[in-house]
């Protein structure tokens, strides 16, 4: 009996990051790039149930990933099929359509997604009836773009209506200060950030910036190409789904993550932290201790967002550790961080960090850890967005791209004041 998760991947950036985060759960689970099984240990396949659907017809068991793609344009989605994950997916799970969303909220939230959008739900809804108890969907989208953007916004209010009871977890790819991809990123960051406050329960939020530093400064690769962002970020989402899919001494899932790190509703943007990175090349002279990985944890260079938490209080953290770490290691190295910093932690709320431990570290490391944490920081990234904003709606700068598609201007007034809330 496992509580699945339904996985949708919605726009390029939500393609490319699924890809290899598929990649990685094949590796940890044991299973090669067709979904059979090849690896000698029974704690691997006994909780595969959580992302994948095993199909006994003849031969050898098959394992199919729970999860959707969807694009407007078709090159991602063709360059999965034919690219060395191609007979992994169910082939009527992908959905792409043929004009593309161009970078425009508006079209990927009002015109061609809406078109889209009950076929999208009906593989959806067939994915989701063969599950035996639905845990929740995690949806992976950029809110830079068009149809992650707009398509992923549209997409979590229509779940939000069809299963109000389940959990709602987005990976979201928000612009960052300095990378800039496009030139209209906030709006369509601002308008995506107006749904996520109102229709989901975890937004954990990832930024091209910070994963470049650590990149560059950490693993040591001079150029770093999209591939070794994605790897970044594929390693934290197997860290938060990691209590769901194999045995520990604690465990969590997704409704207890979100338990005890939302304390007002509207606050569940989450800054995610992994440890320990390091150069590949010094893997053999590695030992962590666990105060070290704790340590490394809150630090502000293991951070995937660009923001300082030395700039904002803690309001509550979650931490989970994998590998072998014993449990009253892990709870007195996070209380002495608590008595250490004790100003960075807001004090209404007494035990603000969780713990759970899981005993399978992932591939090739003897140790890991990964944190959630809600800061008061990551206003700095809502102010920023905010400012962009505010400068280009000022002069009604590219808002002739978004009436076209039957947006009014009361929306984008709306949408900024609802995040001037939100800070």
């Amino acid at each position: 009996m496992s509580r699945e998760i339904i996985n949708i991947q919605a726009g390029q950036a939500g393609n490319q990051v699924g890809e290899s985060f598929w990649r990685m759960l094949l590796a940890e689970h044991g299973l090669d790039e067709s979904g059979l099984y090849v690896g000698n240990d029974p704690l691997q396949t006994e909780r595969t149930g959580v992302y994948f659907t095993q199909v006994d017809s003849h031969g050898p068991t098959k394992y199919v990933p729970r999860s959707v793609q969807i694009d407007l344009e078709s090159g991602v989605c063709d360059h999965i099929r034919a690219g060395p994950l191609g007979g992994l997916f169910r082939p009527d799970t992908y959905f792409t359509g043929d004009s593309g969303a161009g970078n425009n909220w508006a079209k990927g939230y009002y015109t061609e997604g809406a078109e889209l959008i009950d076929s999208v739900l009906d593989i959806v809804r067939r994915q989701s009836e063969s599950c035996e108890a639905l845990q929740g969907f995690q949806i992976i989208h950029s809110l830079g773009g068009g149809t992650g953007a707009g398509l992923g916004s549209l997409l979590l209010s229509k779940l939000r209506e069809e299963y109000p009871d389940r959990m709602l977890q987005t990976f979201s790819i928000l612009p960052s200060p300095n990378v800039s991809e496009t030139v209209v990123e906030p709006y369509n960051a601002l308008l995506s950030i107006h749904q996520l406050v109102d229709n989901c329960d975890l937004t954990i939020c990832i930024d091209n910036e910070a994963l470049y530093e650590i990149a560059v400064r950490t693993l040591k690769i001079k150029t770093p190409a999209f591939g070794d962002l994605n790897q970044i970020i594929s390693r934290v989402m197997c860290g938060v789904s990691t209590s769901l899919r194999f045995p520990g001494q604690l465990n969590g899932d997704l409704r207890k993550l979100g338990m005890n790190l939302i304390p007002f509703p509207r606050l569940h943007f989450l800054m995610p932290s992994y440890a320990p990175f390091y150069d590949p090349k010094a893997s053999a002279f590695q030992k962590m201790s666990v105060p070290e990985l704790t340590n490394l944890l809150f630090d502000r260079r293991s951070l995937l967002v660009a923001c300082d938490p030395r700039f904002g209080r803690y309001l509550t953290a979650a931490c989970i550790f994998r590998g072998k770490v014993s449990s009253i290691d892990a709870e007195t190295s996070i209380a002495q961080l608590q008595r250490k910093n004790s100003s960075l932690f807001v004090e209404w709320i007494p035990d603000n960090v969780s713990v759970s431990l899981c005993s399978v570290p992932p591939v090739g490391q003897a140790q890991a850890a990964v944190a959630l944490a809600n800061s008061t920081s990551m206003q700095e990234l809502f102010m920023r967005n905010l400012n962009q904003f505010s400068v280009m709606f000022k002069r009604r700068a590219f808002l002739h791209w978004y009436t076209g598609e039957g947006m009014d201007l009361m929306e984008f007034s709306e949408a900024e004041s609802n995040t001037r809330d939100l800070v």
